[in-house]
């Protein structure tokens, strides 16, 4: 969502790493940014590159936004120059900037008395109910529009704006800046009153559709239904639409300056309201370089001093999936940690938040409130800051899965059968992951290289055919399949396929949010069972704790994220993990190291117990990373 923007400096640092297969792995600098956010004013470059050192700040995000600000979108001129400059300061001190613009979004100042604003001058353009109305608005529908200003949101078909706005891009690419930050492109279904609209029936649009299906888009679908052939073409090509408006975006930057990232801001995540505003980021991260999600789901309080353990876990799930729809690229993550919450510190839930978000692999990026700019306590995320840039390398570098589980996430059961997909999904991975079992989120793009021993399809209702190949082969190969609620794979029966048609993921999942300490307490034991695979690293743990499990850079290690005693709005201090146990195999050494978050490294002696080592951690408190030396 809108706000005010900043600028971010990311470390001009391109580090190669090899693989657990050998294979040379490049990493740019979206891996390592450390991100806050200033507005960009002429004459500002040098402060604000100033303080970006000072606070340990690598990725500046700058406020300037060219393409969301009608005044500027007819003249970009003054807001170049800007951009040039604070590129030209970070370089100097080896950082990285990248700029702010709207997506579909465009804001004329003092509409009320201007002489021009986009539904002045251009309102066909404007995306539209199906009845009509255009997605214009003033202020009190968003936050962010101040009174007297219009705010429209325009069809990605309106091509005098689109050939205007790819200009911009190359303009803003000839100006040496290292990104381009790209604010929700979405189709205008997340305000009050438009959620439910499907837009946009605007004329260049439902033209554009015509043309690719032969359908009215008016008249030959049943908005809403699922069921309906027609409408799922019409989920479809909103869809693609933003997918290639993104892919447009980026190969205009690339051909004046190949080395620049584009990265958009997205708040759907794996859930349903992806469908609904049409930016999915599955298909997003194929066309892009990195996305900063901004993450919310559901409709409760999305702080997170004031989230619950159920969410906590959620919410690592969710992240876990875009690690793996990145194959390889960045994932940033954008959320907020404290807003006057009371009864909690704003630093321990800065803390909690940055936690989680490192052990996930994604990067940490806090604001104050609901804004990108500022910060909610500068000390503690300098701090937190100072910590990932010392452990940058264990935090960041690729995890290569070792003998995991396979969560097939499918994009189309999503789209078509959300509420029967996403619960299957989500609760086999919160349920792998308070068994803290290794896992892999297999997705689409991914299938066909899986070789974990275990593959989970949870209630996938949509197979193509190439899907049906793949999963095929994982069977004939010697691969152990879960299905969980419907089936529709046409594979025969087998002793290597486990069907559980009453899917005790999502009953798991439902429990999850009725009672947590309850679900907890009784996990979904048939599935675990089904979707059992030895692993040769093995982790006893509290069901409040999470891990992740990968190689790095040659050696095995997890991440560890502890949610033990947090109630939201009330305590933000853990209660410490104690006793969790390491299981090894000897070859590996006898000794771990053990990295707890915003602490030093600390050597931990292990037990020879047969064939294993067995290594009891010191107390987690909020989370930590342990490695053995000695594995490959």
């Amino acid at each position: 969502m809108k706000r005010i923007i900043i600028i971010s400096v990311a470390l001009l640092t391109i580090a190669i790493f090899i693989g657990a297969a050998g294979e040379e792995v490049k990493q740019n600098w979206t891996h390592y940014v450390r991100i806050a956010a200033y507005g960009l004013e002429p004459g500002h470059a040098e402060a604000i590159v100033r303080d970006a050192q000072m606070a340990h700040v690598y990725g500046i995000e700058v406020d300037n936004d060219i393409e969301g600000r009608y005044e500027s979108f007819l003249d970009p001129t003054e807001k170049l120059k800007a951009i040039h400059s604070v590129a030209d300061a970070a370089h100097k001190v080896g950082n990285k900037a990248f700029v702010y613009i709207a997506g579909t979004e465009c804001i004329t100042a003092n509409a009320d008395k201007a002489a021009h604003s986009v539904m002045k001058d251009h309102p066909e353009w404007v995306q539209r109910k199906i009845t009509g109305e255009p997605a214009s608005f003033n202020s009190g529908a968003a936050f962010w529009i101040h009174a007297g200003d219009e705010d429209v949101w325009i069809s990605p078909y309106a091509n005098p704006w689109r050939k205007i706005y790819m200009e911009h891009v190359r303009q803003i690419a000839g100006t040496g800046i290292d990104g381009i930050y790209v604010d929700i492109p979405y189709w205008m279904t997340h305000f009050d009153g438009w959620e439910d609209t499907w837009a946009s029936f605007d004329d260049v649009t439902v033209n554009a559709f015509r043309e690719k299906t032969g359908l009215n888009a008016k008249t030959d679908l049943k908005l809403g239904d699922f069921q309906d052939a027609n409408f799922r073409k019409w989920v479809d090509f909103r869809i693609s639409t933003l997918t290639d408006f993104m892919r447009e975006i980026r190969d205009n930057a690339r051909s004046v300056n190949p080395q620049i990232m584009v990265i958009p801001e997205i708040y759907p995540g794996i859930e349903e309201e992806a469908t609904r505003v049409g930016a999915d980021v599955y298909e997003m991260y194929a066309v892009v370089d990195a996305i900063a999600h901004e993450y919310e789901f559901g409709n409760g309080e999305h702080m997170a001093a004031s989230r619950t353990q159920a969410d906590w876990l959620l919410y690592q799930a969710g992240m876990l999936s875009f690690r793996a729809f990145a194959e390889g690229k960045a994932t940033w993550i954008l959320n907020y940690s404290w807003d006057g919450n009371k009864g909690v510190e704003k630093s321990d839930a800065m803390k909690n938040l940055a936690m989680s978000i490192t052990m996930a692999g994604a990067n940490f990026w806090d604001a104050q409130g609901h804004e990108m700019a500022r910060s909610n306590d500068p000390a503690t995320r300098k701090q937190i800051f100072g910590w990932i840039e010392k452990n940058e390398k264990t935090l960041y570098r690729p995890r290569t899965p070792m003998r995991p589980v396979g969560v097939y996430f499918s994009p189309k059961s999503r789209d078509y059968a959300a509420k029967s997909f996403l619960p299957s999904y989500r609760g086999a991975l919160v349920s792998l992951l308070q068994a803290h079992r290794e896992l892999q989120v297999v997705t689409p793009r991914t299938l066909a290289k899986f070789r974990g021993p275990v593959l989970v399809l949870p209630n996938v209702s949509v197979l193509d055919d190439t899907e049906k190949m793949h999963v095929k082969s994982f069977v004939e190969h010697g691969g152990h399949l879960v299905i969980l609620g419907v089936d529709t794979t046409g594979l025969p029966s087998s002793p290597n396929i486990s069907v559980l048609s009453y899917d005790p993921a999502a009953t798991f999942y439902t429990g999850l949010l009725r009672d947590f300490a309850a679900a907890s307490a009784n996990p979904p034991t048939e599935f675990l069972k089904a979707a059992d695979a030895k692993s040769e690293v093995e982790l006893s743990a509290p069901a409040t704790v999470a891990a992740n499990f990968g190689i790095v850079d040659g050696t095995a290690h997890i991440f560890i994220a502890n949610f033990g005693g947090l109630v939201p709005n009330k305590v933000a201090v853990q209660e410490p993990a104690r006793g969790i146990v390491v299981k090894m195999p000897s070859a590996m050494g006898d000794t771990l190291t053990f990295l707890p978050f915003l602490g030093e490294t600390q050597v931990v002696k292990g037990e020879k117990k047969g064939g294993e080592i067995e290594f009891v951690l010191p107390p987690v408190e909020r989370g930590a990373v342990v490695w053995a030396a000695g594995s490959k």
